[in-house]
């Protein structure tokens, strides 16, 4: 079973947010047509990717609709085959340190000081922490040949 191609029908556009959203799509399945995947979640991407071939509208409700099934399509490449992004990890465990370890970290600095000034202190601290610990899971995913050869980028 083959993945199918993005055809969307839109006319032509000049939207910078559109066509990054869509060559963006367009390059995750480009990664993913060169990788042995099992057949249920070719399936899952093709119904994905039928979905969004079938929607007529603006330029931005496309876009809106490209973002969303691009989601879902590497939640499913996340939740069936244990595939991710490049960082991945490290996005998702920035955000982690800043409140696992950086918030207690800030508090218990500013105690011990006495001036509650320094509680922002331990942010940047739990967010070095985080992006040191994202960034090993995302080497040991890509070492595994388990992190696609795509950025999601904002």
């Amino acid at each position: 079973m083959k993945i199918k191609s993005l055809n969307l029908q839109v006319g032509e556009t000049e939207d910078k947010k559109f066509l990054k959203a869509k060559s963006q799509l367009e390059l995750l399945i480009e990664d993913l047509k060169g990788r042995e995947l099992p057949d249920k979640v070719i399936e899952e991407i093709n119904n994905e990717i039928d979905d969004l071939n079938s929607i007529s509208g603006s330029h931005k409700e496309i876009r809106r609709s490209i973002k969303k099934k691009q989601s879902n399509i590497l939640k499913i490449l996340e939740t069936e085959l244990k595939l991710v992004p490049k960082n991945h990890y490290r996005n998702t465990w920035m955000a982690i340190g800043m409140a696992a370890f950086g918030l207690p970290f800030g508090v218990i600095f500013s105690f011990l000081i006495g001036n509650m000034a320094f509680l922002g202190i331990g942010l940047p601290i739990g967010l070095a922490v985080g992006m040191g610990i994202g960034a090993e899971k995302d080497k040991e995913s890509q070492n595994n040949n388990k992190q696609l050869n795509f950025e999601i980028t904002y």
